[in-house]
């Protein structure tokens, strides 16, 4: 089960975020924030959204807005936008 074990803030609406599995990649929120709804608004501003942690291996904020891990690992995946460690 893929779990997400560190992010990091590298823009307005951008984390870095660090897998289980060594993968990595840079996710943006833009996406989420463009459906306006009662719980992505808060995400809007960046002192908030700043305030995302870990929580049970998923991506979190204080309001209750959760993505489970595998869902943003997919969703990198896709983009081709997945890291790996181990990649020459």
């Amino acid at each position: 089960m893929i779990k997400l074990v560190r992010i990091e803030v590298c823009g307005p609406h951008e984390l870095a975020l660090h897998f289980s599995d060594g993968s990595h990649g840079e996710w943006s929120a833009e996406p989420i924030l463009a459906r306006d709804t009662v719980l992505t608004r808060p995400l809007e501003s960046e002192a908030y959204f700043r305030r995302a942690f870990i929580d049970a291996g998923a991506l979190a904020w204080p309001n209750g807005l959760d993505f489970s891990a595998r869902s943003l690992h997919e969703e990198l995946a896709r983009a081709n936008k997945l890291k790996s460690v181990h990649a020459a």
